[in-house]
């Protein structure tokens, strides 16, 4: 039977207060502390953080939702929030919301139910109506990558439609013109990627042209199958842009099955350097954002918020990317 705080009281007969008080990082006299220490190993004692998460209106526990971990974007992201959220003593609960608005909404009634201390939401959802349970709660949320179409709330990511209409300008410098682009449509991100190339082409005086600009979720089959169109077009495109990694990694495996090679027949620009892109011949260029200092930043806003040592209004935090050069684009004559 595991022992209790009374247990701790009888063998240092101090009081419970005493411990309490301890327990709960107060100051004790140091001869007290020598006391509760020596019982607690003792007798194995084991702190409920939950009770006593419960008593002070704070569990140390922070609910992260992300739109599908699948992508191995958003794992890394949940990765380093993780490694974050431990640096200040919090757990994570994470809830994968399968790129599905309704899951996406139980997962947020669930946390709601798990009295976490705050919300970190890569979201599926273009709109913020499923949230609002959690404003009712006054549970601080924190946007990371996506952002809302209708209302506000504290976000960390980048620009980017910035991100997307530089990468374009390193095509446009390569003597590119028929420039295609397959991102996704269904979320915020997605959409402004996709603003972002619309933007470079027309500034550089191209029509835009309705065929290449390929669109649908954010997943690998897209990438792939975007990817083969363009190849199979008669006007078929001499550079791509790929919105997002995991359409990138469809959009990679549609060149290498075909007759075509990249940089030769096709040139190639992607987002976010991860792992495997190291194992693709040729080496890429990529938009790099960075990862790190994003959930850095979103875990510290949060706690703020937590700990009640933020008032602004929603804040919104944009990190500028950089572009890692490769040989995947071919300078045109």
């Amino acid at each position: 039977m595991a022992a209790t705080m009374r247990d701790v009281k009888n063998r240092t007969g101090l009081s419970l207060a005493t411990i309490s008080k301890y327990l709960n990082g107060g100051n004790v006299l140091p001869e007290n502390k020598v006391l509760i220490e020596k019982a607690i190993e003792e007798l194995h004692y084991e702190v409920n953080e939950m009770a006593r998460g419960l008593v002070k209106h704070q569990t140390k526990l922070v609910g992260v939702m992300v739109y599908d971990v699948e992508s191995y974007f958003s794992g890394k992201l949940l990765h380093y929030i993780g490694q974050e959220l431990r640096k200040h003593g919090y757990g994570m609960l994470s809830c994968d919301s399968c790129n599905d608005e309704e899951i996406e909404a139980e997962n947020l009634r669930f946390l709601i139910s798990r009295k976490v201390d705050g919300i970190i939401v890569l979201p599926v959802s273009r709109r913020s109506t499923f949230l609002k349970p959690a404003r009712q709660n006054k549970i601080p949320i924190i946007l990371v990558d996506r952002s809302f179409q209708d209302e506000e709330f504290d976000c960390v990511g980048i620009d980017n439609k910035i991100a997307a209409y530089r990468a374009v300008e390193i095509l446009l410098k390569h003597n590119h013109r028929d420039i295609a682009v397959i991102a996704s449509n269904v979320e915020y991100t997605g959409i402004e990627r996709i603003k972002g190339y619309e933007e470079a082409v027309t500034q550089a005086g191209i029509p835009l042209r309705e065929e290449y600009i390929k669109t649908g979720r954010h997943i690998a089959e897209v990438g792939y199958e975007k990817m083969k169109e363009l190849l199979a077009s008669p006007n078929r495109p001499t550079a791509v842009l790929m919105g997002n990694y995991d359409i990138m990694l469809g959009g990679v495996l549609a060149v290498n099955e075909s007759k075509f090679s990249c940089p030769e027949d096709i040139s190639l620009i992607g987002f976010d350097n991860l792992m495997i892109t190291g194992l693709i011949s040729p080496s890429w260029y990529m938009v790099e954002q960075p990862m790190g200092k994003i959930c850095r930043k979103a875990v510290e806003l949060l706690l703020r918020r937590v700990e009640g040592k933020e008032e602004e209004a929603p804040i919104k935090i944009c990190f500028g990317t950089k572009i890692q050069t490769g040989d995947s684009i071919r300078t045109l004559a």
